[in-house]
Formats: structure tokens, sequence, C-alpha cells
């Protein structure tokens, strides 16, 4: 069955599996993660969308810092929308010409120009977290690279497997860090005692690392069951 799909690209359905294409795009869980991607992009983009320094809401080391900050979160935005766009069951089911062309933005538009600038921050970048940053953005746009070229090679199962490691990095890296950072930001938690740059620290490692364990612990368990149109799969 996994040569049939590395070969097609369109598992067989199971017999248990009712023929119901409404089902396959059922996806309630976009609407959070919607939500969550619009709140992060309203605080996230003014600062640096509006070419401001002194906007910055990172502390600037150099003034090289600022410009490269831009290219990683402009770019990481379009990463962060494809992103969504790619894991929307609907779209992936019913426009796959849309669905083709947000995974060629999702590599190329975000994925390699954000990791690049990422890993260009790294000498001049504010040291807390830093590393965490170049790793997730490194191993993900990895990930949707080689995704890409598993496509190109016809190799859907594993194409699939990898944007969705792709995919449970980035949005690992981006949400929980929202997540994390903004209640303590604004003061909605923590106290005067509190070390902000363990905050950010964790913040920067702990997202991009439970979710992509997360999503290993995900596809060992759906392996060979159909969900919202796509069988879980191995490489």
């Amino acid at each position: 069955m996994t040569q049939e799909m590395e070969r097609t690209g369109a598992p067989a359905r199971p017999r248990d599996t009712a023929d119901d294409p409404k089902s396959e795009t059922r996806a309630p869980w976009m609407i959070p993660m919607t939500l969550m991607v619009i709140a992060f992009l309203v605080y996230q983009l003014p600062p640096y969308a509006a070419l401001d320094p002194l906007k910055s809401r990172i502390p600037l080391q150099t003034p090289s810092h600022y410009w490269l900050l831009v290219g990683h979160v402009l770019f990481g935005a379009v990463w962060l929308i494809a992103g969504l766009l790619q894991v929307w069951p609907w779209l992936r089911i019913r426009k796959p010409a849309v669905h083709r062309w947000t995974g060629r933005a999702y590599v190329f538009l975000g994925a390699i120009p954000s990791a690049t600038f990422a890993i260009l921050m790294l000498p001049v970048a504010y040291p807390v977290g830093k590393v965490g940053v170049a790793m997730s953005a490194t191993l993900s746009a990895g990930a949707a690279i080689l995704g890409w070229v598993k496509l190109r090679q016809r190799r859907y199962a594993a194409h699939r497997l990898l944007m969705l490691y792709s995919f449970a990095i980035m949005w690992g890296q981006i949400i929980w860090g929202f997540m994390i950072g903004v209640p303590f930001a604004f003061g909605w938690v923590g106290g005067p005692n509190t070390d902000f740059n363990i905050v950010v620290e964790a913040a920067r490692w702990v997202g991009w690392v439970l979710n992509l364990v997360l999503m290993a612990w995900w596809v060992n368990r759906t392996s060979g069951r159909r969900i919202n149109g796509l069988r879980g799969v191995r490489a």
C-alpha cells in the first residue's frame, strides 16, 4: 500500500471509510489556528512593516540587526500564512492547483528567505534565544526543501511527511513564542523577580521541540488511517 501511495499519490480508501466528500474537508481546528495567526500578525508585523528601528520589539544590537529582523519577520509572515493554507483540507482536496502554488510560496517565499535572515542574524542578534530561532528555522526550511524535492520525485508520502514536520517546527516556534512571551511582556503573568531572558530562551526552544515530538507521535499513531482526505503516512 505504501508503494502505491508513493507512486500515485492517491491512497486507497479503507473499507470502513464513508464516501462523504464533506467529511474529508471538515476542519474545525482551522478556526482557532486562523485566529492565532491573525493575533500573531497583528502583534508582530507593525513594528517591522513600519520600517522604523525605534519600534523594534527586540533590543537592537547593531544598525543592521533591525533590517535583518524586517526580512525575517516579513518573509516569516508569508511562511506562516502559506503554511496555514497548506494544512487546510478543503483547499488541498478541492483546489489542488491553489494548494500547489501556496506550497511553492511556503518554500520559496517563506521558509528559505526567512530562515536565511535568521541565520544571517546570528552574529548581531540579541543573544537570548537566537540559537533556538536559527536552529528551528534551519530545520523547518530544510524539511520544506526536502519535501519539495520529494514532490518533484513523485514520492508523495515522503513529501507529505516532511512538510508536516516543517510546519510543526515553524508553528511551534512562532505560535508558542507568541503565547509564552506576550503574557510576560504585558505583565499578565510573572512578577518583578521573573527573569524575562529565561522566558524568552524557553519560548524559543520548548515550542518547536514540543511540536516536533507531538507531530512524530501523531504521525505514528495515525499511520494507515484516513484523516480529512489525507492518510497518515510513513516515508
